[in-house]
C-alpha cells in the first residue's frame, strides 16, 4: 500500500488548488456532455488519504486542479479538505445559484442572504467481515434571509430553487453508480457492483505531471483558517475512522455567503469527525452570471465523490493490511443544468455516476473486486447517490 512517509501535496512545489492553464495540452478525452452539464474528474492517489484531481467542466471547458486529504481521525496530514466537503460545498453552492437566480426571474429583491447547510452520513459494520456499510441521512438547509417578500413567497421561492438544483436529480432518486475495473493494466470484471454498459475508459497514465496553473489573482481558491487538534481518545478523534468496526454518525456543515464581487464564500466545518475549517470559493462562468474565477458547484461536487470514493479504498486496503500500491480513477457525472440559472424552468436531473477504477495491487483479482465492493459499500457520496434524500428547508428572516 502506498505508504503516508511525507507530505506530498506540500512538496510538490504547486499551489494545491488552482486552475489549469494549459488544459488543451494534456490530450485528456471528454464524455458527451449528456444533460448540459457533465463533469469528468481523473484522480489518483498520492498517499494513503492524499488524493489529487484534474476536474474539467465538458460546457464550459473550464478544468481545475484539486486535492484532498484527510485529518486527524484518519491519520492524515489535514493539508486540503475532506472529501465530504467538496460536496456540501457544491450542493450548498448550487442552492444559492438557484435561489438568486428564481429570485431575479420573479422580480423578489434580496437584500442579504445566507446559507447554512448541514449534511450527515453514517457509518455501521465490520470492514473485516465485509458488513460495513456507508449511509446518506436527509439534508438540513436554513436560508437566512432579508428580502422583500411575503413569508409564503419566500418559501415558495426555496423550494422550487432546490427542486431546481441539478443535484436535485441525484438526490431525489435512487442512483446504483456504475463501475469497470482495471487491474495491473488488466480489464477484469467489476464483480458485485453494478458495471457501466460499454468498455473500460483507457487508462491515461500520469498526466499529472504535465499539468500548470493558470494566471490567477485574489486570494487562494480553498484554505484553511481553522486547525484542528490531534486528540486521542475521544469520539471522533485521531485514528478513530480507521478502526476495523464502526458505529458513528458524521456531521459536516457548508454556510455560504455571497462576496461584493458576486463570488460565493462557503465555509466549511467538520465536527464528527473532528476536522479543520477550511474556506473556499465557488463561482460559474458567465453563462451562468458568474466570471469563472473558481470551481463552478457542479466541479466540486463531482471532485467530492471521486474523492470520497478513493478514501474507502485506500482505507479498506489498510485495514484488511493488503498491498495498494497505486489507485486512480475516472468519473464522470451527468448533470442538467439549474432550472433556473439555466433558465429551462424544470427541475434538476442526473445520471448514476460512472467510475472507470485502476488499481495497481499484487493481490490478485479476488482483492480487487473487494475493494472494488466495499470502496463503493462505504462511500458516503455514493451512498448519497443510491439514497432517495430530501432537503428539510428552514427560513429565517435577517
Amino acid at each position: 500500500m502506498t505508504n503516508a512517509e511525507s507530505n506530498l501535496l506540500l512538496e510538490s512545489g504547486l499551489p494545491i488548488f488552482f486552475g489549469i492553464g494549459n488544459w488543451d495540452e494534456l490530450g485528456l478525452a471528454l464524455p458527451d456532455n449528456r444533460h448540459g452539464q457533465t463533469v469528468r474528474t481523473w484522480a489518483r492517489s498520492l498517499t494513503v488519504m492524499q488524493k489529487e484531481a484534474i476536474v474539467v467542466s465538458v460546457r464550459s471547458g473550464k478544468a481545475w486542479r484539486l486535492a484532498s486529504d484527510e485529518g486527524p481521525y484518519l491519520d492524515g496530514f489535514d493539508s486540503a479538505p475532506c472529501p465530504l466537503s467538496f460536496l456540501t460545498t457544491g450542493m450548498v453552492s448550487s442552492y444559492m445559484n438557484e435561489i438568486r437566480a428564481l429570485a431575479n426571474q420573479r422580480d423578489i429583491a434580496i437584500n442579504d442572504i445566507a446559507l447554512v447547510q448541514d449534511n450527515f452520513y453514517t457509518m455501521e459494520g465490520s470492514a473485516l467481515r465485509g458488513t460495513m456499510v456507508g449511509g446518506a441521512l436527509p439534508v438540513e438547509l436554513e436560508i437566512r434571509i432579508d428580502a422583500d417578500a411575503a413569508d409564503d413567497t419566500l418559501n415558495e421561492l426555496v423550494v422550487d430553487a432546490v427542486a431546481a438544483s441539478p443535484l436535485n436529480g441525484l438526490m431525489r432518486k435512487a442512483h446504483r453508480s456504475l463501475f469497470t475495473l482495471t487491474m495491473n493494466s488488466e480489464v477484469i470484471g467489476a464483480g458485485e457492483v453494478g458495471e457501466i454498459d460499454g468498455p473500460a475508459e483507457p487508462d491515461p497514465g500520469d498526466r499529472f505531471r504535465l499539468i500548470r496553473p493558470g494566471a490567477h489573482r485574489g486570494p487562494d481558491l480553498i484554505e484553511r483558517t481553522e486547525a484542528v487538534e490531534a486528540t486521542h481518545g475521544v469520539a471522533g478523534g485521531a485514528g478513530t475512522s480507521l478502526e476495523a468496526t464502526q458505529s458513528r454518525k458524521l456531521h459536516i456543515r457548508g454556510t455560504c455567503r455571497l462576496r461584493d464581487d458576486g463570488v460565493k464564500e462557503i465555509v466549511q466545518e467538520l465536527y464528527s469527525p473532528l476536522g479543520s475549517t477550511f474556506r473556499f470559493l465557488s463561482d460559474e462562468t458567465a453563462e451562468f452570471g458568474g466570471t469563472g474565477a473558481a470551481p463552478d458547484a457542479a466541479s466540486y461536487i463531482s471532485a467530492g465523490i471521486a474523492f470520497c470514493f478513493m478514501t474507502q479504498l485506500g482505507r479498506y486496503a489498510k485495514i484488511v493490511k493488503k498491498n495498494l500500491d497505486e489507485y486512480r480513477v475516472i468519473q464522470d457525472t451527468h448533470f442538467s443544468v439549474g432550472g433556473a440559472s439555466g433558465r429551462t424552468g424544470r427541475p434538476g436531473i442526473a445520471d448514476a455516476v460512472e467510475t472507470h477504477v485502476y488499481l495497481d495491487t499484487p493481490e490478485g483479482e479476488e482483492f480487487a473486486r473487494k475493494t472494488l465492493t466495499m470502496g463503493e459499500q462505504t462511500c458516503f457520496l455514493h451512498a448519497f447517490c443510491r439514497t432517495d434524500l430530501k432537503t428539510t428547508i428552514k427560513i429565517n428572516r435577517l
